[in-house]
């Protein structure tokens, strides 16, 4: 790694943003275990946050005699302020607006299982009518939460996204209390037009008949742009052509890693936050989302993934470490995301065995060359490792941790799924 480079090309993005910085929150506690590691890696970051734009939050958990939980987060370099691009993790608030707006709409037979089509409406917009990937080859909005948590799907992003709307995603986390939130585009190649523009759906009936109608919508809200957010020191453009110039995210979608973790937390233990911040879910849907943000691509029949390609740990950073798989006695409720060189992983760690549960949520920065779109960045060498590292001091600290009462975590012990032997071919590629 060539950090002399990486720090000069970091202060040279540094010089075409302005206020990324605001005051970086940073506890005793956190810091010291941290830096407490022996791995190299590790104290590389550590000793250098304004090159890997690193923010961590811990969340210690305590119950009392009740099994009610309280939370205590602690902060090392977190800071609203220092962007760093999302990526997949948008995925977890889209997944549970989807369910409160099904909830919310509630239209005679239609539920987060009922088959969806959608419509080409605008300019940019596609069709989908059918999903090979599930059970009945018709796509619905459960099928797409499965997909974007399982393995982090894009298309199945897209589809929350359109049905959702642009318009509702914001007004709905920003009455919620994420008023940082923005979300202003899909993951595929759209103008800020299109992106605005949402397609007409339909939910359909298994004889085939409509069930309900969603008309096309169109976003007529603005958006606040001035906070201006430039990275890197060249970039690739659309047509492949390498700009000397930092790579402009100012209108990219935006989430703080506090809203993040308090998301998670909102899902995870809803009465822990102020109603406000909840999300209206059913308790299906609160059993449904527990079992795919913790379920493995292997235990899954529809999609059918491939294992090799999608392993245990494929997004668990945490205990993404070479073999592969995670100790059986824990499980991992989570949504990652990574893109750009930006990478960020939101979790609630659950040991069965030993009776520990606590929060972690880290976002990093691994861009060496300085350059954005060339799909070089250093997720293998710096990244992963660096999450391991984290993820590992973390559970560690937690093993030995004294706690008045063992937590009772029979709410969090889910029947999984077991994969079936059959001749279908597994799914070896994603669009992620």
């Amino acid at each position: 790694m060539q950090l002399l480079k990486f720090i000069s090309c970091f202060f040279l993005s540094c010089l075409c943003a302005k206020n990324i910085f605001g005051q970086p929150k940073t506890d005793t506690l956190l810091q010291n275990i941290l830096l407490a590691g022996k791995d190299s890696i590790l104290q590389q970051v550590l000793q250098h946050p304004e090159v890997y734009r690193f923010q961590i939050i811990y969340t210690q958990i305590n119950r009392d005699k009740n099994n009610k939980p309280s939370f205590k987060n602690y902060y090392y370099n977190t800071d609203s302020l220092l962007y760093f691009n999302p990526a997949s993790t948008v995925k977890l608030p889209l997944a549970l607006l989807a369910l409160e707006k099904l909830n919310n709409i509630n239209p005679g037979g239609v539920n987060k299982y009922t088959s969806i089509q959608y419509d080409s409406s605008y300019s940019g917009q596609t069709t989908e009518y059918t999903d090979s990937t599930s059970a009945n080859g018709l796509p619905s909005i459960a099928h797409f939460i499965k997909k974007a948590f399982l393995v982090s799907d894009n298309d199945a992003y897209n589809r929350l996204y359109e049905f959702t709307g642009q318009q509702t995603i914001n007004k709905m986390l920003h009455t919620k209390g994420y008023s940082d939130v923005r979300i202003t585009r899909r993951f595929m190649g759209m103008t800020e037009d299109e992106n605005r523009h949402t397609n007409k759906i339909r939910f359909i009936a298994n004889d085939d008949s409509l069930l309900y109608a969603q008309p096309p919508a169109y976003n007529t809200d603005s958006f606040d742009f001035s906070h201006i957010v430039k990275m890197g020191k060249a970039h690739y453009d659309r047509n492949d052509s390498l700009v000397n110039a930092p790579f402009d995210f100012t209108k990219h979608n935006n989430i703080s890693l506090e809203d993040l973790q308090q998301i998670l937390q909102s899902v995870l233990f809803p009465e822990s936050v102020p109603e406000q911040q909840r999300f209206d879910l059913k308790r299906e849907d609160y059993k449904f989302l527990y079992q795919y943000l913790s379920q493995y691509p292997s235990e899954t029949n529809y999609p059918k993934y491939d294992s090799a390609s999608y392993y245990d740990s494929y997004v668990k950073f945490f205990f993404k470490n070479g073999g592969h798989q995670i100790p059986s006695n824990i499980r991992v409720f989570n949504k990652v995301g990574w893109a750009y060189g930006s990478m960020t992983d939101v979790s609630y760690i659950a040991d069965f065995k030993n009776k520990v549960e606590f929060m972690l949520a880290v976002n990093i920065y691994v861009n060496s060359d300085g350059i954005l779109n060339d799909n070089k960045y250093d997720y293998e060498e710096i990244g992963y490792p660096f999450f391991y590292q984290v993820g590992q001091a973390m559970y560690q600290y937690e093993l030995h941790r004294p706690r008045n009462y063992k937590p009772n975590l029979s709410d969090f012990k889910i029947k999984y799924e077991h994969r079936e032997a059959d001749a279908r071919p597994v799914i070896k590629e994603v669009d992620n």
